[in-house]
């Protein structure tokens, strides 16, 4: 095995510490940690609401008395206010309840002026989005007496915001190996580092496909719930066998398995969904109440996978239309569309239907099973 040699120079080049400073304030985000974001003079705690405990807010509250909590533009438009961006809410006192129903409670009420949030609030929620927790962050500008905070990391705002982007360009296969599947035969499992979050990404090569023709692609976003326990309220573990199974029978092709669980929000923010939907409201009706677009996920970094294994040309798998144009914007040919079907149940009807009439997938809810096709 041959690792790669790492000079000074490369160690310390610009990029590798602003790609460094930023995952590691994803990591402090997800354990709860504030975070210093810091953009020319302008420097603020950033936190976000799920780690707002009365010890966290106790502690806030004796740093400073300008506190503000920035919310998500979906969260803002389920309060009733018409917003496509981000807005910001004054926070005199943290008080966890409060913040509890401001950014979280599907019956929020708003009872106070929203601001408009700046570029800084908006790179505080992108860090958010980065770390898959809740998209509502509280920021505490000109924090007092910051020298006995330098133990908090600091981040520079357009490090962070230029780091989706950034992390595509430095994508790189890290392994790859034979696995024979079940109903596949020979495959190769191809793992890759680098895209969002430096998550792990694979891509599996069905078969032998002739790279000289369009090759049989998917992008298939993890889903734990359906791809490994069997899930009836989605179609996503019928799709991902389905595709692997009609691959091997029609010249192979390449399954992209993306690690994007939950329309790219996370698992821990699927399963707060899922609970929203027990109570009736639909798949992105409950994501907006999370704070949430329609779809999080962001595909270029797929297109720079397929390249990488010598795949330009392809025939894509899916419903989803926005797949479709992300790889055309990516500069992939799309010589052809094929539809994936999976199994209509009573538990998943109204979420097929959703993607259907809200997102503008592919789907007829008449057609017979992928499976029982050619």
């Amino acid at each position: 095995m041959t690792f790669m040699k790492l000079s000074p120079s490369s160690v310390d080049a610009p990029h590798s510490r602003a790609h460094a400073s930023v995952e590691r304030a994803i990591a402090d985000f997800r354990a709860g940690r504030p975070v210093w974001l810091v953009d020319g003079d302008q420097a603020a705690l950033v936190i976000g609401v799920e780690a707002i405990d009365t010890r966290m807010a106790s502690w806030l509250n004796g740093l400073t008395e300008s506190c503000r909590l920035v919310l998500s533009a979906p969260r803002l438009r389920h309060a009733g206010l018409a917003r496509t961006a981000p807005g910001t809410i004054p926070l005199p006192i943290v008080e966890p309840k409060r913040v509890e129903q401001l950014s979280v409670s599907s019956d929020v009420r708003i009872d106070v002026p929203v601001g408009c949030a700046s570029l800084f609030d908006q790179v505080a929620i992108e860090l958010a989005r980065l770390a898959l927790v809740l998209p509502a962050v509280i920021v505490a500008p000109g924090a007092a007496d910051a020298t006995s905070l330098d133990h908090l990391l600091r981040v520079n705002a357009a490090d962070v915001r230029d780091y989706r982007q950034s992390r595509t360009r430095s994508l790189r296969i890290v392994g790859r190996a034979p696995v024979p599947l079940e109903k596949a035969g020979q495959c190769e499992f191809v793992v890759f580092r680098g895209g969002e979050g430096m998550r792990d990404q694979v891509a599996v090569i069905v078969g032998t496909p002739d790279k000289n023709k369009p090759v049989s692609i998917r992008l298939h976003s993890a889903c734990l719930t359906g791809d490994l326990f069997g899930s009836l309220k989605c179609d996503c573990g019928d799709q991902l066998r389905h595709t692997v199974e009609w691959m091997a029978s029609h010249g192979g092709g390449v399954l992209l398995y993306l690690d994007q669980e939950g329309r790219g929000n996370g698992i821990s923010n699927k399963i707060r969904a899922y609970e929203l939907q027990s109570q009736g409201f639909d798949t992105y009706d409950a994501d907006e109440i999370l704070g949430f677009e329609l779809d999080q996920r962001h595909f270029d970094f797929a297109a720079e996978m397929l390249r990488q294994i010598g795949v330009t040309r392809v025939r894509i798998l899916t419903n989803n239309p926005q797949k479709i144009e992300a790889m055309k914007r990516a500069g992939l040919d799309i010589a052809d569309e094929q539809r994936v079907i999976g199994r209509s149940t009573a538990e998943n009807k109204r979420y097929l239907a959703s993607k259907r009439d809200r997102a503008g997938h592919f789907i007829d809810l008449a057609a017979p099973v992928a499976r029982d096709q050619d």
